[in-house]
């Protein structure tokens, strides 16, 4: 079976978020159990397309509107990523030093348009086309409505939610962009008097997937606004929990932390991790190490950290660490922070692939309250890495996680409130003095499997059931 995933984002070689993360595993499984699986993505002028050598492998141009587009697909040279990679150079549009700015229709209908301009050229067809979020919405509705695609309009799309608070949303004076179709069908793509790319892919995609099984069913009462139109389409709506890619997330071949260690070892591993990140970050290693990595947004609860770090820090004798970065007044007041509670605070506002790893490797705790999280990874890296998750219970969290006092192995809580987490913060603080329990439940989670096997095998099966 051929599938093609159509993406902005793809791990190692541009990411912002999960979303990356996600589409640069998911290939690289399904071809480990036979299927033919690629990736296609914008050309960025990032640090990836920096560093690599590309030939083009294909190049025409496209209509947008007035205005008249040569773009090329690029296949990276002698590099392996165990999956096909072709990434479309259009330079005036794509080839910026962002992912996503402030208006991206223009973008990603771009990008859209040549990824299946290309796919029409090929002597070969996938079987399935995979699209990834809002990005690349309007894929499955130009496949059934363009007149262009007729030729791809029997091939099944499917597409992935992984985030429906970003939908994509423009202008309904935009509609010329898009190639042309029968105009008594755009209300395909209308939602809420905008043209709604994620709205138009629940419409027209064969199949929607979200990636946990919980957030599938939040997302019919709390989904941006699209909470009718799911729940009209729930027949078509399935979720699949992600995974992580164990080849890259692993405790003893990882490259960027400090001292490697297996289940056996994790002991004395992550001890000697936690040390080295303790004395980078001026942290005293004998206290229980708390860590938060990831965007400091609203789904994250990370507006709350400042007086819920600056209250947990008073009253528990433990040490906390961010990385992450996001919102400039919440950075402001999470650094101001920092000259309270020296010792025993420190932040590192920024993205950083290699420090994060050593996180995972050397914390004790991993904080994730958020208000919305459709899977989440962090909490399986941090499970991987024998780091003990502490989570709101919602989303992928909740499908994930079990709390200590249900026999489970992490520390969940209800809300998303400053007395929540300084709650679970104080219970698992106390857990932490119980050296027996604390070093049997590092080992317990260090043990759970949340590999991309299982998901890859649920999504070929899904393929193949609208191969049928």
């Amino acid at each position: 079976m051929k599938i093609i995933h159509i993406s902005a984002e793809c791990y190692p070689i541009a990411k912002v978020g999960g979303l990356a993360d996600v589409v640069g595993a998911l290939p690289k499984y399904q071809n480990m159990l036979g299927e033919e699986s690629s990736v296609i993505m914008p050309y960025y002028n990032i640090a990836f397309t920096q560093q690599h050598e590309f030939e083009s492998v294909h190049e025409n141009t496209i209509v947008l509107g007035e205005d008249i587009y040569t773009f090329k697909v690029l296949k990276p040279i002698d590099l392996s990523l165990d999956f096909d990679l072709f990434l479309i150079d259009i330079p005036e549009l794509l080839y910026k030093d962002y992912i996503y700015s402030f208006d991206d229709s223009n973008r990603f209908l771009a990008f859209q348009i040549a990824a299946l301009d290309w796919i029409l050229t090929l002597k070969t067809k996938p079987d399935t086309i995979h699209c990834h979020d809002h990005h690349t919405g309007l894929i499955p509705f130009m496949l059934q409505e363009s007149f262009k695609y007729e030729a791809l309009n029997k091939i099944p799309a499917v597409t992935t939610i992984h985030n429906a608070q970003y939908q994509g949303w423009f202008s309904h004076d935009k509609v010329n962009l898009i190639p042309e179709f029968n105009f008594e069908n755009v209300g395909l793509l209308d939602w809420d008097n905008s043209i709604n790319p994620l709205a138009a892919a629940i419409k027209c995609a064969w199949k929607v997937t979200t990636v946990s099984p919980s957030y599938m069913e939040e997302l019919k009462s709390a989904a941006n606004g699209l909470e009718s139109l799911l729940s009209d389409e729930h027949k078509k709506c399935v979720g699949i929990l992600n995974g992580i890619d164990t080849n890259v997330w692993n405790t003893e071949t990882d490259p960027f932390i400090t001292k490697h260690y297996s289940i056996s070892n994790n002991v004395a591993g992550k001890k000697a991790n936690k040390k080295w990140l303790c004395d980078t970050f001026n942290l005293d290693s004998n206290k229980p190490l708390f860590a938060f990595i990831g965007r400091l947004v609203h789904e994250k609860g990370s507006d709350l950290f400042p007086e819920a770090f600056d209250i947990a820090l008073k009253d528990n004798d433990i040490s906390i660490l961010l990385l992450g970065s996001g919102n400039k007044e919440t950075e402001a007041e999470l650094e101001a922070l920092k000259t309270k509670h020296i010792g025993n605070y420190n932040t590192h506002i920024g993205y950083d692939e290699k420090l994060s790893h050593n996180v995972y490797a050397g914390a004790d705790f991993l904080l994730m309250p958020s208000r919305v999280e459709p899977c989440g990874l962090n909490q399986m890296y941090s499970l991987r890495y024998g780091t003990i998750p502490i989570v709101r219970s919602i989303g992928g969290l909740k499908d994930t996680i079990i709390d200590i006092e249900d026999n489970g192995f992490g520390f969940t809580h209800k809300n998303t409130t400053v007395e929540d987490i300084c709650t679970a913060i104080k219970r698992a603080s106390a857990f932490y003095k119980d050296e027996t329990s604390f070093k049997k439940t590092k080992t317990q989670i260090m043990n759970i499997d949340h590999s991309w096997d299982n998901s890859a095998k649920k999504y070929i099966e899904l393929y193949k059931s609208l191969n049928n």
